[in-house]
């Protein structure tokens, strides 16, 4: 048995750019069948993401693609990240 501890210790990182998208918070549970429907990831790596709702993110538990020791890596696409990024990136 996992228990969710051993979840929030762990860093989510998206396998798409390999940047940290902060630590898990919250797990969504369906209550019909038992099973893990999402995670809730806390930005910034703030375990209490009490006061900063917008920073949350929820991934689809099928976006989960492992599961290691230390590091739970996801297949998360943020749109907004992504145009920052190509914004910055120099033109040649």
């Amino acid at each position: 048995m996992v228990r969710i501890s051993d979840f929030q210790i762990k860093d989510v990182v998206s396998i798409s750019d390999g940047r940290r998208l902060g630590n898990i918070t919250d797990i969504d549970i369906n209550l019909d069948n038992g099973k893990i429907e999402s995670i809730v990831v806390g930005g910034n790596g703030k375990l209490l993401s009490f006061f900063s709702k917008e920073e949350e993110l929820v991934i689809p538990w099928n976006n989960i693609v492992k599961i290691g020791e230390d590091v739970i890596l996801v297949r998360f696409k943020d749109q907004k990240f992504m145009g920052q990024q190509q914004l910055q990136e120099p033109k040649n």
